[in-house]
């Protein structure tokens, strides 16, 4: 009934509190006293999750599935441009999905030039449709939303498309876009607001501008783009713009994706800039103008650079900011909860349970501080916390060598520690780095990009040259660095990885002198029972 399989079962007005560890901390958090007082049948939820995203999902539909009651509150504030959307999230209206769906369709683009090479005939003048594009990929969203609604709905979770701020620690009020107000009270709270994009706080960038937030409903093609920033999402954006054949310019004020390995991080912005995309680099946009209404419409950017007094100014049809995001819980109203925030960032620190500084409220995903911005990781904590929470479990959501991919035209992957931070906790002389460019097979026929492709993985000599960090720039990157992240995840040496026989011909056997694969996300139970695990529904 329960799903714990250890004693003591300690109940408490016909609620489960859990084991003695979990009564204890029940102690510690204040709920045992009013779990003993009767106080939790005035609550009207076990749980209320603040947020519609992956991980409010995640942690709704664990912990309802678990026999608690629960409500989802989920609202959309408009950007400037007007652009609102469903259930979800923004992975799945305005992040990942529709990302991938159109990088997707800019590497379609490619293969049919590559495709005259390999015998295939047809007429000259091909062209990109953005409206059949954009309405395709807006349909499949709308089918995932209604999905997630039906989910919620199966699970008896009570979902409410209204917007949620504290008014009292166990008590928030929930408006609707109508205006109507309703309050609801609840033992445990999970705060999963997720961020925005940040604007540049320059004349007009609020006007004129559009982010990530407006592009993938956008109801006409952007034509020539100005990006300003030099985040993942900028160079997402520019690279699947350009493969669509539109002029793309990335304004950059200092490095590409910050926080990645830079030297991987260049060779995707040499890749991109030697395939047409134009890169501005050290300046700033200091003014948007508008010079003539439209869809698309002309814009005036001046900008500065970032070294000295010059000047530049550029005339486009759309400027797409991406500087960055800020978290959204500067509106929720976490001071009349008693919840911290880091006032830099807007960030909520957190313990390795995902516990804020009240005991009963709980935040997951982006908006945890120094904690990865990525879906898969907020849908991992969501459910493990809602298990923690309601069924006796303790299992942590670890947030150490999780994988990763940047959809870049040349696509990067990477998991564990870049070789800036390899060397920074390690000592230069205390790391190995293995390296090797590679040739596709696919790219041979049709003669394009001869090594351009690259990878490299990282190893502390002082711990058995065990793998401290993957890199990889080629194609299908995120299937080949999924392997590499459940390899890590065992520990996996460079012994280990020479040992292992690839798959051939695939990009992910790289093979050269000084390190025979790496990448195998096809033979991964040979390298999972390599490491002395056993493949399970868990792995």
């Amino acid at each position: 009934m329960t799903g714990q399989k250890t004693v003591p079962q300690v109940f408490i007005n016909k609620t489960h509190v859990g084991g003695c560890d979990k009564t204890l901390q029940a102690h510690k958090d204040g709920s045992l006293q009013s779990l003993l007082k009767g106080e939790n049948e005035a609550f009207e939820y076990d749980l209320i999750v603040i947020g519609g995203g992956s991980g409010g999902l995640s942690c709704s539909k664990e912990a309802a599935s678990l026999g608690k009651k629960v409500m989802v509150l989920d609202y959309v504030v408009p950007t400037p441009k007007g652009t609102t959307w469903g259930l979800g999230g923004t992975c799945v209206n305005v992040g990942c999905i529709p990302k991938k769906l159109m990088h997707q369709a800019a590497l379609l683009g490619s293969a049919m030039e590559d495709a005259r090479k390999f015998g295939w005939e047809f007429d000259e003048s091909v062209k990109h449709n953005w409206e059949t594009m954009k309405t395709a990929v807006n349909n499949y969203i709308g089918s995932l939303n209604w999905g997630y609604r039906v989910s919620l709905r199966d699970k008896n979770v009570n979902y409410v498309n209204a917007y949620a701020e504290f008014v009292e620690p166990h008590k928030i009020k929930a408006t609707n876009k109508r205006g109507k107000e309703t309050f609801h009270t609840a033992a445990r709270f999970v705060l999963a607001t997720g961020e925005r994009p940040r604007y540049l706080g320059v004349p007009g960038d609020q006007e004129y501008c559009i982010t990530s937030d407006d592009l993938f409903s956008l109801p006409y093609c952007p034509g020539k783009t100005l990006i300003v920033g030099a985040s993942y999402v900028a160079l997402e954006c520019g690279g699947f713009l350009a493969g669509l054949g539109l002029d793309v310019t990335i304004m950059v004020r200092s490095i590409l994706l910050r926080g990645f390995d830079q030297d991987m991080a260049n060779r995707a912005g040499e890749y991109m800039e030697e395939h047409g995309v134009k890169f501005i680099r050290k300046h700033v946009p200091i003014k948007v103008c508008e010079l003539e209404a439209g869809t698309p419409g002309r814009l005036k950017v001046t900008s500065k650079s970032t070294e000295s007094d010059e000047v530049v100014e550029g005339e486009y049809n759309t400027v797409l900011i991406a500087v960055g995001r800020n978290a959204c819980t500067d509106k929720i109203g976490l001071d009349k909860a008693g919840v911290k925030v880091n006032p830099k960032n807007g960030k909520i620190p957190v313990n390795d349970e995902e516990q804020t500084n009240v005991p009963h409220i709980y935040a997951i995903g982006d908006i945890l501080e120094g904690k990865w911005e990525l879906t898969p990781v907020a849908i991992q904590a969501g459910k493990l916390l809602a298990r923690r929470l309601y069924a006796g479990a303790a299992v942590k959501c670890d947030y150490i060598n999780v994988p990763t991919t940047v959809f870049t035209p040349m696509e990067y992957g990477a998991c564990g520690l870049s070789e800036e931070k390899a060397t920074e906790f390690y000592g230069q002389d205390n790391i190995e780095v293995y390296h090797s460019l590679f040739w596709p097979l696919e790219f041979t026929v049709p003669g394009r990009d001869n090594n351009k492709c690259y990878s490299k993985i990282i190893c502390n000599k002082l711990d058995n040259d065990r793998v401290i960090g993957f890199h990889y720039l080629g194609p299908n990157a995120g299937e080949v660095t999924q392997g590499f992240g459940a390899a890590m995840k065992c520990g996996v040496t460079k012994e280990q990885l020479d040992g292992t026989i690839g798959i051939h011909p695939t990009c992910a056997e790289v093979r050269k002198t000084r390190i025979n694969t790496t990448g195998l996300p096809f033979c991964i139970t040979l390298l999972l029972l390599c490491c002395g695990w056993l493949c399970s529904g868990d792995v």
